[in-house]
């Protein structure tokens, strides 16, 4: 690797998704305060509300919320413009 072309503050961090407590290391510049053990050695770490191991997208688990109705609305218009 280039010599000299990171930030001073680039190192090791954990991230854990909040939502499943999946955890990985990565290099980061991101700021924090808090610490976690990981294998074995203790390292910074940045929460993530989503990350791919949560996100419907790449579980293949998506959701459909239904906010207000609004799916029902939908389907009955539809309904009425297939007549």
């Amino acid at each position: 690797m280039k010599q000299g072309i990171h930030p001073e503050n680039y190192r090791p961090v954990v991230f854990k998704d909040m939502s499943n407590g999946d955890m990985f290391l990565s290099r980061s510049t991101a700021k924090t305060t808090d610490t976690v053990e990981f294998e074995g050695e203790t390292y910074p770490v940045v929460k993530l509300e989503i990350s791919s191991s949560s996100h419907p997208f790449y579980t293949g688990k998506s959701k459909l919320v239904d906010t207000a109705g609004r799916v029902d609305k939908f389907m009955s218009r539809y309904a009425r413009s297939r007549k």
